[in-house]
């Protein structure tokens, strides 16, 4: 099969994950886990089996990529992770995901202020579009109705993306040079360092003896599937794939997480013994701000193609 094919498969697997895990992760915070605790538990977890990974295949590293490896680790890692956890606990797996459909719209203005490339008028309206639907979803909260949405919460998920938006460019030169494991394995180790002195206290509190199977199974899910797996694909990809390919797969999470998010709430949390409140709302106004940000994304995409107009 063909390395660029086995790409596009790697990217579909990693935002089907990513689809589930808006509905996972919201159920275990912060009832079993804040979400401090949960990024401390999660890039220990997934950075053990990196290092792990990494004894088996090592691989030399330059010391002038450090730097650059170590600002992956605060964008790719630290912040990004914070941010997403702290933001979904605050708002809905829908929203989340719909406000992270502007990541591809990041990626490619970031692409142009950090490598030079031409931002033309196609891709300005397009940015501008795409902005203003994520912050009216932002501003947005119906009167009356209590959806479990703040607009801190979608505050958090919107620098989450930008956060994100900046480590798939950055993170693209390390991976012309280096495997995927390396990669990971040095920004989960500096990840560690940054994100331990939030969620040490968080972690220590959750009563560990107490946690059913099913939150047993979900904890695993996003240590080992979310965090160790998807991020282990989504770079390998960028060494096939450009920044903005990989971020193009980001459209598919609204569609996924409100998939999921129904399936959790016809099936009923309880049945599946992972506490949280699901809300399901997606109002004429959310679906007005999501195709804004789609018809943004459009637009930039298509300028982005475009070998004339792009260059």
């Amino acid at each position: 099969m063909d390395r660029s094919v086995r790409a596009h498969l790697a990217l579909f697997t990693v935002n089907f994950i990513y689809g589930v895990n808006y509905v996972v992760a919201k159920g275990l915070m912060p009832a079993v886990i804040g979400p401090s605790g949960f990024i401390v538990l999660r890039v220990f977890g997934a950075g053990s089996l990196f290092w792990l990974m990494r004894a088996v295949l090592p691989e030399r590293v330059s010391m002038s990529d450090m730097g650059r490896l170590f600002l992956c680790a605060v964008f790719g890692v630290a912040l990004n992770q914070l941010m997403f956890f702290h933001g979904l606990m605050r708002t809905t797996p829908i929203n989340s995901s719909i406000i992270m459909v502007a990541t591809p719209i990041l990626v490619l203005v970031l692409s142009g202020l950090l490598i030079g490339e031409r931002i033309t008028w196609t891709k300005a309206i397009g940015v501008a579009l795409g902005a203003a639907g994520a912050l009216s979803l932002i501003a947005l909260k119906p009167k009356g109705h209590n959806t479990g949405a703040t607009a801190l919460g979608d505050l958090f998920i919107l620098i989450n993306a930008t956060s994100y938006g900046i480590y798939l460019v950055i993170v693209k030169p390390l991976m012309r040079k280096y495997t995927a494991v390396t990669v990971m394995s040095w920004c989960f180790l500096f990840g560690a360092v940054l994100v331990l002195p939030f969620g040490t206290g968080e972690l220590l509190a959750v009563q560990w003896s107490t946690l059913s199977a099913p939150v047993w199974v979900s904890l695993l899910f996003v240590v080992v599937m979310v965090t160790f797996v998807a991020y282990l694909l989504n770079t390998w990809a960028l060494r096939y794939l450009n920044a903005s390919v990989v971020g193009t797969y980001i459209y598919m999470q609204p569609v996924l997480a409100a998939g999921f998010t129904w399936l959790f709430v016809f099936v009923g949390p309880d049945r599946l013994g992972i506490p949280g409140q699901y809300d399901a709302t997606l109002g004429w106004p959310q679906l007005l701000c999501a195709a804004a940000i789609f018809l943004g994304v459009h637009l930039v995409s298509r300028a982005d193609r475009d070998p004339v107009g792009s260059r």
